[in-house]
């Protein structure tokens, strides 16, 4: 079993020391699910996905970028990243919920996978505030890594 790479040899947190990596093309990307009860997504749907609040989709879109970009001052032991892209995708998917799908790049000595994960997360909550006042009945789901490339390992999920 390995270790946990942000735990010493104390136990205590602890950055994960990258400086004998290799500067390499880091790319990740997430995906989650918002969930609406079917008569709303249809109200939605029909009205181009704008609220009284504004464009559901793309404040969505802006607020996961901003997040991608802050991923280390919300999650401690991240280091801070100069971003190379990051892409927020907002699309149906099946049973009456978007799709957040959120890419990032970076050239960097440490993966970009939180920063994804971070991307889609906001980007869900925006959605689920500026719906909130048609409903509280959704459901913001299965948020996960789809692919890592760049690092030690690669990862592509199967969906």
């Amino acid at each position: 079993m390995s270790s946990l790479s942000h735990i010493d040899e104390h136990g205590q947190p602890s950055m994960v020391d990258v400086s004998g990596k290799s500067v390499t093309t880091r790319t990740a990307i997430a995906e989650g699910l918002v969930h609406f009860p079917e008569a709303v997504f249809h109200q939605l749907a029909e009205q181009n996905f704008l609220t009284k609040k504004g464009a559901v989709i793309q404040t969505a879109i802006i607020a996961g970028v901003m997040a991608a970009k802050k991923t280390s001052d919300l999650i401690p032991l991240c280091h801070p990243l100069a971003l190379s892209t990051c892409k927020v995708d907002i699309e149906p998917a099946d049973g009456f919920a978007l799709r957040v799908t959120c890419l990032v790049r970076c050239e960097g000595k440490t993966g970009v996978e939180m920063e994804a994960l971070t991307g889609v997360s906001a980007a869900a909550l925006t959605v689920y505030d500026m719906c909130k006042a048609l409903t509280h009945d959704l459901v913001i789901s299965d948020i996960r890594l789809v692919k890592k490339t760049g690092g030690k390992s690669d990862i592509h999920a199967s969906r």
